[in-house]
């Protein structure tokens, strides 16, 4: 197959829905053993468990241990913005995140740290969600982001429109950033996805919306690039997101995308999810800040299949 295959139109990586999709390389099943000597730019796998995927897409990048060192903290920023259960496709997956928290324990880190600026209720968000409880089950600890004493105010010299935003303090001075979406559709943003899981990292989002909301994410993105962007694409709202409705039509995608670059991650969720790229300028706003690539047949991308 050829790389130009991959992710190519709505087709993309919707074996999970029924279609057939293209994705660039051999198809690897029941594991990755071959990382062809580097890290790729890009993962994609479809099995039955997030958790398990993850587990097995982080082996291409060399390992949790890759990214956390002993002794070091390590923040995980989940979608948890919704009191809504993990059927609904409205938040992180909470095996996804537990197993994350899991395995940085195992790499030495000295804590881990899972947080989100929540829309609704924080307490019931986090708790609904299941990932409190996932990850005060493998020795997590849960933040609060509804206190405005925990974030400062940065200066973010690039940014067009949000060059001023106060940011949580986990996210300023942890060592490791994972940053854990959830993909669905967005009513304001058109797409939620990597980037605009940054929106739970600063206080003021009512700013973003009222000054050109496309701009301020792709501004957002700027205030610091995660080291892997985990992107959980098992239950996709493809409809009524973020927080969903009765309406909502949640898709079984059964698929997980990783990736160092935010840029082309939100390209593949976009085209996995099927949504024209053309109709998320925060994308390409991005794309225009040098925070990565919608070039996906510019790229190394893997696909695995469990």
């Amino acid at each position: 197959m050829e790389r130009r295959d991959f992710l190519k139109g709505a087709a993309v990586l919707a074996v999970a829905a029924g279609v057939a999709g293209k994705l660039g390389g051999a198809e690897k099943r029941g594991g990755a053993s071959e990382t062809e000597g580097k890290s790729p730019d890009l993962v994609a796998l479809r099995g039955e468990s997030p958790a398990d995927m993850f587990d097995t897409g982080i082996t291409l990048f060399g390992g949790i241990q890759a990214f956390v060192k002993p002794g070091q903290s390590v923040v995980i920023k989940p979608n948890i913005g919704w009191d809504r259960p993990p059927e609904s496709g409205a938040n992180a997956n909470p095996g996804l995140v537990g197993r994350m928290v899991k395995r940085c324990f195992e790499a030495g880190a000295k804590e881990v740290f899972v947080f989100d600026h929540t829309c609704d209720n924080w307490v019931n968000s986090y708790s609904t969600s299941g990932i409190k409880a996932a990850v005060e089950a493998e020795g997590g600890t849960m933040v609060s982001g509804a206190v405005e004493e925990d974030y400062r105010e940065i200066d973010v010299p690039k940014a067009l429109r949000m060059k001023r935003p106060k940011v949580h303090r986990l996210i300023l001075d942890c060592d490791v950033f994972f940053n854990v979406p959830v993909l669905k559709h967005h009513g304001g943003a058109k797409l939620t996805c990597a980037m605009k899981n940054f929106m739970g990292l600063v206080w003021d989002r009512r700013f973003m919306h009222a000054n050109d909301l496309q701009q301020c994410i792709a501004d957002a993105s700027l205030i610091r690039r995660p080291d892997l962007n985990v992107v959980d694409a098992f239950r996709v709202m493809s409809t009524g997101g973020p927080r969903g409705n009765a309406n909502s039509v949640v898709r079984n995608m059964k698929s997980l995308l990783l990736s160092r670059d935010i840029v082309a991650v939100d390209t593949a969720g976009a085209r996995l999810i099927g949504f024209p790229l053309e109709t998320i300028a925060h994308i390409r706003n991005a794309e225009k800040l040098g925070l990565g690539t919608t070039k996906l047949n510019t790229l190394d991308i893997r696909r695995i299949m469990l």
